[in-house]
């Protein structure tokens, strides 16, 4: 056995009082010049900063070498060395404590000039496998590396638990102008909480989360968690044909959820076994999100992200999320999530000048400050900040199999005068009121996206009327798949807030929706933000009675599912919750409950929704053209003494449905519709009154026979019986 030698490291030349005074005080720009091993007349000279320690040795191989105590946590020695030995390590004691570890300053950088290259230009499409914080390997031994870009900082650290949260000892070095620092802290692994140290200019410190971080620690907590992943993924199937119909073209039926609340109390895993078991009953092809990025303020329901690379902590780990997502998938149901790169909140240890100076927000504070929302507006003029967002869009699709992003508030970024007021504004170099960087940057993010992930869809909230939401990002458009038709969703729903007396004058709410129609790719959205607020909940939007309210939301429902455009739903809706969604107790499952004397009320409205699913995914008519105009057509638009619509939904080649809309609270016998010539016989295939979903009965059971006596301008016409407040939908008999 080789017995150790002990000896006592000579003195080494003076600390440098510049380099002393910069580490000390958190502002050196590069340490590993410094601290370390380093070639000197007569051995090596190693220095150590370890704050707190008794005692530092520098071990390597049988020798021993005690550095000398050079005050303020410095250690330094001459060792009689030929080389700068290839491994060493430190074995530091402090009171009644000994820890040995590798020296963090005897490594070389772990990036390399073309991820730095690639960060310079905004361009690192796989930004969080350069920056936060990644267990690797480097130079044969294991670690965290730690990188975070902060240009404007004059120094950065490291703290945590592994340094009892005093970045003194751990400062990271500056990669150039980059604007990134890195450190690889050896024997740090999985689960290990951080933070970084940054010296402000004005030589101030903050301590901050990491904008990369991919695991943080539950809120109101808010450090970062070194994370690995373990996940092994079991949806290939799902995802190798997941985008073989485009999705204009495909059934997209999505029922939207605020995971936190939908059972409150369930984890990730807790969900992965009811949700997708509920889904799939109900018969919805994609479940929406609501931000599962970590956000302190759980009343923002995950609109005012800290954490854009983490999922939220409430309900599990990372891997948890991605467990949720896999069987999802097995179970036939895509997963959107809701995404906000619009704005992001003020809360002093996340993004808000985060090196000291504005460096995700906009400099100029008339462009920063969001009007709305007491919040900051990125500065998408600035190459790493687009990068941050868009490595951040492809992040949740290649690294969680997300199948689509749903963009928040993408009218806030298109517009410079948002919520404005006159003054309060700059035009851009036109002189116009349009976002240019915005526009760059929406363009940007969505073609990388479709680019990188195929089978991917992207979904733009987006308010107003600017023109090729959907075009491709090459014709000039910003390239998103769909877009929330907001214009149908209140116009329509302000028309069932009227009593039927007065629909009459109100006719052209529920039609105007087809004069635009098909200028973009739509999703008709009853959302969350319809349900808060003191705007009701859907049901209780409809006038009259229980029996009528009930009978007319059973109605919109109908007329939603046939409208040209895919649907939206939100939780709690799809069994007439008469209360506003609250994100404190969710939906009211109790009115499911058999015990509850109105349960057959709620329970209708849920079966009518489980079969307008079950009979959409299998009628391509009322899908397969939803962008194109021969896919529609009025039957009748202008009964508005009636209350009546009726058009025709059409597929390429399989048969049509014939749809008819009744919005009056009494039965019409004997109601001629105008059909075509070609088609002898129609049978219902679903009617909103039926007695099953707490209907009336009031329902046409025989095949109706087309006559040849012309109603609405068609050669044709078929006789039935309206039922009161109905949509009834039919098909070649």
């Amino acid at each position: 056995m080789t017995s150790k030698k002990h000896v006592s490291a000579g003195t080494a030349a003076p600390w440098e009082a510049g380099d002393r005074d910069r580490l000390l005080h958190g502002t050196h720009h590069d340490p590993h010049a410094v601290l370390g091993a380093h070639p000197a007349p007569g051995g090596v000279v190693f220095r150590a900063l370890r704050p707190g320690a008794r005692s530092v040795t520098v071990v390597t191989g049988d020798l021993h070498a005690e550095l000398r105590g050079d005050g303020d946590g410095f250690f330094s020695g001459l060792v009689p060395l030929s080389a700068v030995p290839a491994a060493y390590r430190l074995r530091v004691v402090y009171d009644g404590v000994v820890h040995e570890t590798e020296d963090a300053y005897r490594f070389l950088p772990t990036l390399g000039e073309l991820d730095l290259h690639l960060i310079g230009e905004g361009r690192h499409e796989q930004l969080w496998r350069a920056l936060g914080a990644r267990v690797l390997t480097h130079q044969g031994v294991t670690g965290t590396r730690f990188t975070v870009w902060a240009p404007d900082a004059r120094g950065v650290r490291v703290a945590g638990d592994f340094d009892f949260w005093d970045g003194t000892g751990f400062p990271m070095r500056s990669l150039g102008s980059s604007g990134v620092w890195e450190l690889f802290v050896p024997g740090i692994g999985e689960g290990e909480l951080y933070k970084f140290e940054i010296t402000r200019p004005d030589g101030s410190r903050t301590l901050r989360a990491d904008p990369l971080a991919r695991r943080t620690e539950v809120p109101p907590a808010t450090a970062s968690v070194v994370d690995v992943s373990h996940h092994v993924w079991d949806d290939a199937e799902w995802m190798a044909h997941r985008g073989d119909t485009p999705v204009h073209e495909a059934p997209f039926s999505v029922y939207e959820v605020h995971l936190p609340s939908w059972r409150p109390g369930l984890t990730y895993r807790d969900l992965a076994e009811q949700l997708p078991a509920y889904v799939t009953e109900m018969g919805f092809t994609h479940v929406e999100l609501m931000p599962v990025a970590e956000h302190p303020f759980g009343g923002s329901w995950g609109y005012q992200v800290t954490g854009y690379y983490a999922p939220t902590a409430r309900l599990g780990t990372p891997d948890d999320f991605k467990y949720l997502v896999d069987r999802l998938h097995q179970a036939g149901i895509g997963v959107l999530v809701d995404w906000v790169p619009a704005h992001f909140p003020r809360d002093e240890w996340a993004l808000a000048e985060f090196d000291g100076r504005p460096l995700y927000e906009h400099p100029d504070p008339l462009r920063a400050a969001h009007p709305d929302w007491g919040t900051l507006e990125f500065d998408l003029g600035r190459r790493e900040v687009r990068n941050f967002l868009v490595a951040n869009a492809v992040y949740w699709c290649e690294e969680f199999h997300v199948d689509g992003l749903r963009v928040d508030a993408v009218a806030s970024m298109l517009y410079l005068d948002y919520s404005r007021e006159p003054g309060r504004w700059t035009p851009n170099e036109h002189g116009g009121r349009e976002n240019l960087d915005a526009v760059a940057f929406l363009q940007e993010m969505n073609a990388t996206v479709y680019r990188r992930c195929p089978g991917v869809v992207t979904v733009a909230e987006e308010s107003t009327a600017w023109e090729g939401v959907t075009r491709p990002t090459d014709s000039g458009g910003l390239g998103f798949g769909l877009k929330w038709n907001m214009g149908w969703m209140h116009d329509s729903l302000q028309y069932m807030s009227h009593d039927p007396v007065h629909r009459a004058y109100h006719h052209h709410e529920m039609t105007f929706s087809m004069m635009y129609a098909y200028s973009e790719n739509y999703v008709l959205p009853v959302s969350h933000d319809e349900v808060v607020h003191g705007k009701r909940s859907l049901v209780s939007k409809m006038p009259g009675d229980w029996w009528r309210q009930r009978a007319d939301l059973r109605a919109y429902l109908g007329f939603m599912w046939a409208h040209p455009g895919k649907q939206l739903l939100f939780m709690g809706q799809e069994f007439a919750q008469g209360a506003e969604w609250s994100e404190a107790h969710g939906p009211d499952w109790w009115l499911l409950d058999p015990s509850y004397p109105a349960e057959p009320d709620h329970r209708g409205v849920r079966d009518l929704v489980r079969d307008l699913n079950a009979r959409y995914r299998t009628t391509p008519a009322l899908w397969q053209r939803d962008t194109d105009p021969s896919g529609f057509r009025w039957i009748t638009g202008d009964a508005a003494d009636d209350n009546v619509l009726a058009f025709l939904r059409l597929s390429p080649a399989g048969a049509p449905v014939l749809v008819v809309c009744h919005f009056s609270p009494v039965p019409r016998p004997d109601y001629a519709i105008g059909v075509p010539d070609d088609v002898p016989a129609w049978s219902e295939m679903l009617n909103t009154d039926a007695g099953r979903y707490g209907g009336s009965g009031v329902t046409n059971p025989g095949p109706l026979k087309a006559e040849p006596r012309a109603a609405h301008g068609h050669p044709a016409s078929v006789r039935l019986t309206l039922p009161p407040s109905a949509t009834v939908w039919l098909r070649p008999a």
